[in-house]
């Protein structure tokens, strides 16, 4: 097949950097594409199936390199650019109200105390193995768990213990797993956040395997479909696990099957400890959702009111049955990988920017001076209260016992009847099987759709 020149190609596809390259980032330039939406492909040839809409109030205009010093022999990372301009405001919401915003912030503040009681339990020797940190993206795990509704399901990974909070789980759950407690989810064989519920919260337990999670939600619309049910199945994955095969196998079944599917992306910078740009050629990772013919869209991760709305859309589009959404939710990790990594390799300007970008703080301001939808009295209140309640759950779950030794026998195969699933939505639809002698060519391979 004959390629066709490069300049046949999209309006804006080689714009410079920093969010111009897209044709609708931001600004909704490509002709009939809103919020995610089908481009006109009938008249242009090579047009894209859905433009990628950039949500953010700011496109930071930084980059990194590696460089080497001392004769070569070490190995480093610098930044260049402008890093001095101060955050962005909070974007109104198109759908929370003041008590929902309110009640995010809680989730948020939760979140992060939690995960510092958690640091000083590790450095009181009482965690078993290392501790996963979402310091940073509290408002990506929280405000895109609060779009779900009571029926959706949710994967959470390690940074998303904000997302395990808001579906209803305690902190003394999160701090119990751990320290490897027998009150814990998994009553002590897992010291880590390897835990779910799939009875009662529609949980499902986070996979060590980066992207592993993808089809396996994927899978869990699939049955949900066959029982006559089109829900939202919303999980994450980090700028360095999408690069996985599985990922992209996921993405490319839900696609294919119109999967209900609500990929959020977190494209926090560092992966393990390789910057973005050493890790993709693509600007941004939302335009691998064209390759799928699926919308893409590119928000704020630390602005709670963008990341539920991108959320709530992807949410509604799952519940109309058209597929999956794949959002980019752009920040920064702001510690190493785990609490043994102290994150040397981030040259110090770039925390210092991200940290003018607290998604914690930059929500109160929000709340307290700009809306004036907490009183600085409310707003101690309300602190105070989730400090209360964080240490009592702390005071449980310091206090509760190890598990008893022979019980490290239970739960290692399934014993009869103790994984007996229910159909939650109704008993499966199936056709009526045929007689293979009597069953047309066309017949032949079974479709989902």
């Amino acid at each position: 097949m004959k390629k066709k020149p490069k300049t046949a190609r999209t309006p804006g596809a080689n714009s410079p950097k920093n969010g111009s390259k897209r044709s609708a980032s931001g600004n909704g330039a490509a002709a009939g594409a809103k919020n995610g939406a089908r481009s006109n492909t009938s008249s242009l040839p090579q047009q894209r199936t859905y433009s990628i809409p950039d949500m953010r109030l700011e496109k930071p205009s930084f980059s990194v390199r590696q460089v080497r010093k001392g004769n070569g022999e070490e190995c480093c990372y610098e930044i260049s650019g402008d890093l001095s301009a101060p955050a962005p405001p909070i974007r109104d919401s198109k759908y929370l109200n003041k008590q929902q915003c309110i009640e995010i912030y809680r989730w948020m503040v939760l979140n992060r105390k939690m995960e510092q009681a958690l640091e000083n339990l590790y450095k009181q020797g009482k965690v078993v193995g290392g501790v996963y940190f979402g310091l940073g993206q509290e408002s990506c795990s929280c405000a895109s768990a609060f779009a779900l509704d009571k029926d959706d399901w949710v994967a959470p990974m390690i940074r998303n213990q904000g997302s395990l909070l808001v579906r209803g789980f305690e902190p003394r759950d999160m701090m119990m797993q751990y320290m490897a407690k027998a009150g814990s989810p998994t009553k002590g064989r897992d010291g880590t956040s390897h835990f779910g519920d799939i009875y009662e919260r529609n949980v499902v337990s986070p996979i060590s395997m980066l992207g592993d999670l993808i089809p396996v939600m994927a899978g869990v619309a699939l049955g949900a479909r066959l029982q006559g049910r089109n829900i939202a199945v919303m999980t994450y994955i980090g700028d360095g696990g999408q690069s996985t095969g599985v990922t992209y196998e996921g993405i490319n079944f839900a696609a294919v099957q119109k999967l209900g599917l609500v990929l959020l992306v977190e494209s926090n910078l560092w992966a393990y400890s390789t910057p973005s740009e050493m890790q993709y050629c693509v600007e941004d990772l939302a335009e691998r959702a064209i390759g799928y013919g699926i919308p893409g869209v590119i928000i704020d991760g630390t602005d709670a009111c963008q990341v539920y709305d991108a959320a709530r859309d992807a949410v509604e589009r799952a519940h109309r049955g058209e597929g999956p959404t794949l959002i980019e939710a752009k920040m920064m990790r702001m510690k190493g990988h785990a609490i043994h990594d102290s994150a040397d390799y981030v040259p110090k300007p770039m925390f210092e920017y991200w940290r003018r970008r607290d998604p914690i703080a930059r929500f109160e301001n929000y709340l307290v001076n700009v809306k004036k939808w907490l009183t600085p009295q409310e707003h101690q209140k309300l602190i105070s209260d989730v400090e209360g309640y964080l240490e009592k759950e702390r005071e449980i779950a310091v206090n509760s016992p190890m598990p008893d030794p022979a019980s490290a026998e239970g739960g290692v195969y399934c014993e009869d009847g103790c994984h007996h699933i229910k159909p939650k939505y109704g008993i499966p639809k199936v056709l009526a099987s045929k007689p293979s002698v009597n069953r047309k060519r066309e017949e032949a391979a079974i479709h989902f759709k």
